[in-house]
């Protein structure tokens, strides 16, 4: 004889109101967690830091001639570190931006100087060129595979030589003559070298140009096509072209990108001193690379962001500048550059950390 039973229905209380379920699928983290994903954060606290410790230690940083000269430091640097964040986010890094300026304004000078032409055909062949040294290095890289350490590498040493020995060949110096006299130098001036009033403040249109082009690159990297290639290629080349994204031209492209930032940091610097030190740049372009990474950019590629560099340029030259107006050595810059990279790489990786812990 068997027994049976009947089952009855689970009963299941309703859930309380104004709870909604939600699994680990679609829950959203806090918003602290997902501004803390954010690249530009860190950076931007950093250099609310360091500004508010300016501002106590050296009174002379309150003035706005104190702080245009910030801004402009910043923006010589600024400007060729934006590029060099793309690149990095796009999984590559160039150590040839640095000669590769000079090379940019030798090229202008001499060009213009010794064959007495109009200045601008010599900043035409000069941005020629340098989009040229960046394409080789592109497609170097894409060609044979080789890490861009070592193609850019040597890229550097090539440019270094040449720097020095095409400038003593055509010159018999090393460095180059004044061109503050040759046909369009003036208009040139005003526009890679120019200063304008601001409440009787003297600011360097390099400022301008810095900001401009920082728009110009979130822009890009947030609301184009292109952008999400450069993140693709940076975070996976190989996933990337197995959806259509064309690496090869990205990656040349990035590093073209390079190149004309560097034509024109060498624009700037020829018009603003009218002559050209061939043995200059070298050491650049790590300043370059640690203002992306302390701005948020990850040397392994695929993570960071155009606005992070901007903070991390800031940084760079108000130490700069601070601690000549602080009264300190300046010897003591470069330890502070160091202490502000390792600073940086540590809150990336506790940042990028918490953000992604559940």
């Amino acid at each position: 004889m068997s027994v049976t039973g009947h089952a009855e229905p689970a009963v299941t209380s309703p859930p309380a109101p104004g709870r909604k379920e939600s699994d680990g699928r679609t829950s959203r983290r806090p918003l602290a967690l997902r501004l803390l994903a954010r690249p530009e954060v860190g950076v931007f606290l950093g250099a609310v830091a360091v500004f508010v410790f300016f501002l106590v230690t050296a009174p002379p940083v309150r003035d706005g001639s104190s702080m245009a000269n910030v801004l402009y430091q910043s923006s010589t640097i600024g400007i060729m570190a934006l590029p060099v964040a793309l690149l990095m986010i796009g999984g590559e890094f160039d150590l040839s931006a640095g000669v590769a300026v000079i090379t940019s304004a030798l090229t202008a000078s001499m060009l213009s100087y010794q064959l007495t032409m109009n200045i601008w055909v010599g900043v035409v062949v000069a941005l020629l060129v340098s989009l040229g040294i960046g394409a080789f290095n592109g497609w170097m890289l894409v060609k044979t595979g080789l890490p861009s350490f070592l193609v850019t590498l040597g890229t550097f040493l090539i440019l270094q030589g040449v720097n020095l020995a095409v400038t003593k060949l055509v010159t018999g110096n090393v460095a180059t003559d004044d061109i503050s006299t040759m046909d369009g130098f003036g208009q040139a001036k005003k526009i890679f070298a120019s200063s304008f009033d601001v409440g009787g403040v003297q600011v360097k249109i390099t400022v301008v140009w810095w900001l401009v082009f920082a728009a110009l690159a979130t822009w890009v990297l947030l609301r184009t096509k292109y952008g999400n290639w450069v993140f693709a290629v940076g975070g996976n080349k190989e996933s990337a072209r197995a959806v259509g994204v064309p690496v090869t031209f990205t990656k040349i492209s990035l590093f073209m990108l390079v190149g004309f930032g560097a034509w024109f940091v060498g624009m700037h610097q020829l018009f603003t001193f009218n002559t050209v030190q061939s043995g200059e740049g070298v050491g650049q372009e790590l300043i370059y690379i640690a203002a992306a990474v302390i701005g948020g950019c990850l040397l392994t590629g695929g993570y960071g962001s155009a606005i992070g560099p901007v903070f991390g340029a800031f940084m760079f030259g108000m130490v700069q500048q601070g601690i000549v107006y602080a009264g300190w050595n300046p010897d003591w810059f470069k330890a502070f550059l160091g202490v502000m990279l390792l600073g940086a790489v540590l809150i990336n990786l506790w940042v990028q950390r918490t953000a992604t812990r559940r």
